[in-house]
């Protein structure tokens, strides 16, 4: 029993089976974590830069767009891209909801309350902005998200596997390329 004891053989094996696992999880989801940080800096970055090339008179949004997608998917490979633009006349719109008269004082435009249509959709509108780039002076929210499935994949945990979002906001003031336009003043009724 005692040369058992004293015998050492096959020891590294052992400790290799129970080390490498706990190892293995620790690399790939260093290597995965890595990959969302960097992936998320790279779309800041390029939505930073996407946006201030779009608030120019001779800014193009495609050319914008696409310039984010091509520097995401270096990092993202398969990654789907959506963008979106709100625009408004001021940083102090942002959020605003149209003007109305709150006759039954319940927060919203029903019961043939009187609005003003300042965004020209003909409906009232809890947010007053207006999608797409604006024009000239306008403060516009570029927003993007990306969606993409992990290159890493962590073995025992197929819950991360799952694809994710990572999404960037940029707000920028259009250059005063033209005189701006005003809000709309065509009067409506709520439903």
């Amino acid at each position: 029993m005692r040369e058992l004891h004293a015998n050492d053989r096959g020891v590294t094996i052992i400790e290799f089976a129970l080390l490498a696992p706990v190892f293995l999880v620790m690399l790939v989801g260093t290597l995965d974590l890595g990959q969302m940080i960097y992936g998320n800096a790279v779309l800041n970055g390029a939505v930073e830069s996407a946006a201030r090339s779009s608030s120019l008179e001779t800014g193009d949004i495609t050319v914008a767009d696409q310039m984010v997608e091509d520097q995401v998917s270096y990092v993202l490979p398969g990654v789907d891209v959506k963008s979106t633009r709100t625009s408004y006349y001021d940083f102090a719109d942002i959020g605003r909801a149209e003007q109305w008269n709150d006759a039954n004082g319940d927060g919203t435009c029903n019961n043939g309350e009187a609005y003003v249509d300042e965004n020209g959709n003909n409906s009232w509108d809890e947010d007053i902005g207006v999608s797409g780039n604006g024009g000239a002076n306008d403060v516009v929210i570029y927003t993007v998200k990306a969606t993409y499935d992990p290159l890493f994949k962590v073995p025992f945990m197929p819950e991360a596997w799952a694809k994710r979002t990572l999404t960037s906001s940029a707000v920028r003031k259009n250059q005063p390329f033209a005189d701006q336009t005003e809000y709309g003043s065509t009067a409506g009724t709520c439903d």
